[in-house]
């Protein structure tokens, strides 16, 4: 292959090793990130609990004082009424106590709700409270446990970067944006080797997607500099290390059909003859 697809080779291997670099972080960290999420769910709805109790306890405290002033006012229309000068006075009094009793019921009724919403809010602030300490010790485990890890697989991806950068820099303008608009594509999988099935004929393939390729596309990649894409797929071709001429090109079949052009002497025997001694 040319200067152009060896680099664009050996930018695709440092790329994949950086990316399964990477994908060994993502995975080993994922279970720490998703206790960082269920410690932070919990704390915002801890936080609403208690913006719910100081809202309910708040409330309740206004009744309280409302119901305090309530008795006191009945207490003040009783002793009106006991100083009452007549009995349509006395009469009028006492029908301002009833009333006043019915709205001090009202808001009874309103207090003990509110003292059960009181209650349940508690309840509720206290349960996830301890749910929130509990999440914390997981999460303070994972952290200790993997800790180390993470330090080392950091370590790894900040090793790999300037090699991927340095392999980058060396391919073409040209092949750097073919390699960046497939990367982006096929999620790092710029490239695709080519692969013979049949090592015996000279049928090839491109190994992504399993096109069958025409014979002059393993030419063209040995003999040229060129960028040659999948047909199929789009993706950049390469020759493997494990595809080299001799086997790539079925040279065998050739040697054998010039060898049995020979006659048992070694010398070469002309078609026609041969047509001639074989009838």
């Amino acid at each position: 292959m040319g200067p152009t697809n060896a680099a664009l080779v050996k930018l695709f291997r440092a790329d994949q090793k950086l990316r399964e670099a990477q994908a060994r972080l993502e995975t080993a960290s994922r279970d720490v990130r998703v206790q960082e999420r269920r410690v932070a769910e919990l704390t915002e709805r801890l936080k609403a609990a208690q913006q719910r109790l100081r809202e309910q306890q708040s409330q309740q405290g206004q009744l309280e004082l409302d119901l305090k002033a309530r008795d006191a006012h009945i207490e003040k229309l009783r002793t009106q009424q006991q100083n009452a000068k007549n009995h349509k006075e006395y009469q009028a009094f006492l029908v301002e106590i009833n009333t006043s009793k019915v709205d001090k019921g009202k808001v009874e009724d309103q207090a003990i709700k509110t003292m059960e919403a009181v209650e349940t809010a508690q309840k509720e602030v206290k349960e996830v409270g301890a749910l929130l300490e509990t999440e914390r010790t997981k999460l303070a485990t994972l952290q200790q446990q993997i800790g180390g890890r993470l330090t080392q697989l950091q370590a790894e991806i900040d090793q790999l970067k300037p090699q991927r950068d340095a392999a980058y820099e060396a391919v073409p303008p040209k092949g750097r944006e073919a390699f960046d608009r497939l990367s982006e594509r096929f999620e790092g999988e710029a490239l695709s080797a080519m692969g013979k099935p049949d090592r015996r004929r000279e049928e090839y393939i491109c190994e992504a997607c399993n096109m069958s390729l025409v014979t002059d596309v393993y030419n063209r990649l040995h003999s040229r500099d060129d960028l040659i894409f999948c047909p199929s797929c789009k993706r950049i071709l390469y020759i493997p290390e494990d595809l080299p001429v001799e086997a790539a090109v079925n040279v065998k079949g050739a040697k054998s059909e010039k060898k049995s052009k020979r006659d048992k002497g070694g010398e070469k025997v002309e078609e026609g003859a041969e047509e001639a001694a074989s009838q």
